[in-house]
């Protein structure tokens, strides 16, 4: 084959076809320099510009050609131009549609989610044509260097197509007791509610749990084999939201049945819970969560501002009922009940452990008069929220995934601390207070 660096335009009888070929050839040359490079800004922009010019002029070589006459070198070295830049762009393409599947399975939103995956089939598509342009090719033209290069092209249309069959449609079930609690409330839900795949992270000390409770749950058939690159979980409270805002009173329903099923409050918890509230006034009863996480420390709970929550229930007539961390320092006021930790109990870490722990908020709404619950945005919250508990979580700013349930799951609110803390939390105080004398 020709050595391209060193052609010349010549004036021969195809001076078309042969500075077409020769402009091809260089341009393909240039392309595929300095592939180390790539990853610096703007780099891959422009190698794929001089692919596509590459491809470009090697047709026009072609069609030339055809209409002319060429010699046999200028034709074989426009196809091997041809192919050669197909391959690279197959590669190309592979390595987006790699790039970009990482990314759009990170997106905040399903919507988000399921938008960059066209993407990534459409790029997909790119290098299976190439491939198929590169095929073609090698069919007018048996040559070993023709059958590398399509091979190339072969291969890596073959991996970029597997990027889009091995899409994991799933989300994670975390198992790991250090990680959120939470999430595993509202990707339940979800799964209730929009029939979405779970796969539960194995190997975990809380594996086993989280298989109970999401088979009693009726959710069996939606969980999925782990693998890696699952949907971010990130997009749940979304998924929720949009099912409470069509239709609240029957999401919530369903979400009860699933998560508290219809058999009786265990004696267990009965009697735990009646041990530990012995004593207290019968009056109607809030939770007041406690966050001491190491993780987004600044979320934490603030011990005056804890206090300052204590002295508003207590103004209302309310019990403040302490669950969640340890308390922060200090001896806790009176008239308090501390269930701080309750969930390290036996009794709510066994197998049944999650409808364990919201079958003692049911029946704290039943039998006591639990009329909602404030913190800030913790784990523990979520699920009586979910089942029906109003809910208000405090927050230095908006929260951007479970603020979609401000206005859609009911008694749910969001409160941005500021200077109207105390009076904007009293007002809520109030209304439960009410609702409990009614």
């Amino acid at each position: 084959m020709n050595d391209h660096n060193d052609m010349k335009p010549s004036h021969g009888p195809d001076p078309d076809a042969h500075s077409l070929e020769y402009e091809a050839a260089a341009m393909l040359v240039d392309a595929l320099s300095k592939p180390d490079r790539l990853h610096l800004p703007g780099a891959r922009e422009r190698h794929r510009h001089r692919l596509g010019r590459a491809i470009d002029l090697a047709q026009a070589a072609l069609e030339a050609a055809d209409r002319v006459g060429a010699t046999p070198e200028t034709i074989a070295g426009a196809r091997a131009t041809f192919v050669r830049a197909h391959a690279a762009r197959a590669q190309d393409a592979r390595h987006g549609a790699g790039q970009l599947s990482r990314g759009c399975q990170r997106a905040p939103t399903r919507e988000a989610c399921d938008d960059g995956w066209q993407r990534v089939e459409s790029i997909v598509a790119v290098a299976e044509t190439s491939a198929s342009e590169a095929e073609r090719v090698l069919l007018e033209q048996e040559d070993d260097t023709l059958r590398n290069a399509a091979g190339i092209a072969e291969v890596a249309a073959r991996e970029a197509r597997r990027i889009v069959d091995e899409r994991n449609h799933a989300y994670t079930f975390h198992a790991d007791p250090a990680f959120s609690f939470g999430e595993g409330w509202y990707l339940a839900a979800a799964a209730v509610l929009a029939d979405v795949a779970i796969q539960i992270e194995p190997n975990m000390p809380q594996t086993a749990q989280a298989e109970i409770f999401l088979r009693d749950a009726g959710l069996g058939d939606r969980l999925t084999s782990n693998r890696p690159r699952p949907r971010a979980n990130k997009q749940l409270p979304e998924i929720v939201a949009q099912a409470f805002r069509a239709d609240a009173s029957s999401t919530q329903r369903r979400l009860r049945a699933a998560f508290l099923g219809t058999e009786e409050i265990p004696e267990t918890i009965v009697d735990w819970t009646e041990e530990n509230l012995s004593g207290a006034c019968e009056a109607s009863k809030i939770l007041l969560w406690i966050r001491t996480g190491a993780h987004d420390a600044w979320r934490n709970t603030r011990r005056d501002e804890l206090l300052e929550l204590i002295g508003l229930a207590l103004a209302e007539s309310l019990v403040p009922v302490l669950v969640g961390d340890a308390f922060p320092r200090g001896s806790i006021p009176a008239g308090v009940v501390d269930m701080t930790l309750f969930w390290k109990a036996p009794l709510f870490q066994g197998a049944d452990m999650r409808r364990a722990q919201l079958q003692l908020f049911e029946y704290l709404m039943q039998a006591h008069a639990l009329v909602g619950q404030v913190g800030v945005t913790t784990a523990g919250m979520d699920g009586p929220a979910l089942m029906g508990l109003p809910t208000l979580y405090l927050t230095d700013a908006p929260n951007v995934r479970l603020g979609t349930w401000v206005g859609a799951v009911p008694g749910y609110q969001e409160h941005v601390r500021g200077e109207t803390d105390l009076e904007r939390i009293g007002d809520t105080l109030k209304q439960w207070a009410l609702t409990g004398r009614n």
